[in-house]
């Protein structure tokens, strides 16, 4: 039998009508669908009638997948000539773990492609009225993880260089390390008074947000009892929240065109 095919598709930041036409297109031709634990559920429906749905989701102090046992998944249904779709929030190969299971398909012959997405880490800032970068504030941005494995003997961020030297950086997965996060950048040269934000949910509608400086975002956060889904926001750009604030959880922005006259 000729090995099925996996599409690892970004299902975007939350917001289920962020997922790109492509990835739409992919999510509805499925045989299988493995998906993640921080998409728009609603995607799902999507999913034609009869296809596998997996939920393979990795959450924060609950029950998860091992990786190893998702990359079987997926090369076991292609090898039995099954189209699957890998829906991952996102997009697949930012902090997503995409890069994993594309080099484990890659290893046992099974076709594979990748539709990129929308990543919570412009997503949601955006959401939030703060733009990662300004002719005025900010020239450059950083994508961090906020979380490192615990048996990584030697941490791969550099500190002075993310404090120093991005304008705005931008750390996902640190809600629980938001104390030691602001003190290492400040540490490292950055200002304790620069604007910083954690959006959480951002897209949907539970989006919240705290905004401090960051000396004070960690202390403020917890006051808001905020808990993930966040992310972190450090830099000017922060500043321009209150201007330019346009999303408004409680109720959804709606444009459509009226239907053309028969």
């Amino acid at each position: 039998m000729s090995p099925g095919l996996v599409s690892l598709v970004g299902a975007g930041p939350g917001d289920p009508e962020l997922i790109t036409v492509k990835g739409l297109r992919r999510l509805r031709a499925a045989d299988v669908v493995v998906h993640d634990a921080l998409i728009g559920h609603e995607l799902l429906d999507e999913c034609r009638p009869g296809a596998e749905i997996v939920d393979a989701g990795k959450r924060a102090g609950g029950p998860t997948r091992p990786q190893a046992w998702i990359n079987r998944l997926l090369v076991e249904r292609a090898r039995a000539g099954l189209y699957v779709v890998r829906l991952k929030g996102g997009d697949p190969f930012v902090f997503g773990r995409g890069g994993e299971e594309a080099e484990a398909l890659q290893e046992a012959g099974v076709p594979w492609e990748v539709v990129p997405g929308v990543s919570s880490a412009i997503a949601a800032p955006a959401y939030a009225g703060i733009p990662l970068t300004h002719r005025s504030h900010a020239a450059s941005f950083a994508v961090v993880s906020g979380h490192e494995p615990a048996d990584r003997e030697e941490s791969r961020l550099r500190w002075q260089a993310l404090a120093r030297g991005i304008d705005t950086l931008v750390f996902l997965m640190g809600t629980g390390r938001l104390g030691v996060i602001s003190a290492q950048l400040i540490a490292h040269g950055r200002a304790a008074e620069t604007p910083a934000a954690v959006v959480r949910w951002g897209t949907t509608v539970e989006q919240a947000l705290v905004v401090a400086t960051l000396g004070t975002i960690a202390a403020a956060v917890s006051r808001a009892g905020l808990e993930p889904p966040a992310l972190l926001v450090v830099g000017e750009v922060v500043g321009l929240h209150a201007a330019l604030a346009w999303f408004d959880p409680s109720r959804a922005l709606r444009v459509d065109r009226p239907a053309a006259a028969d």
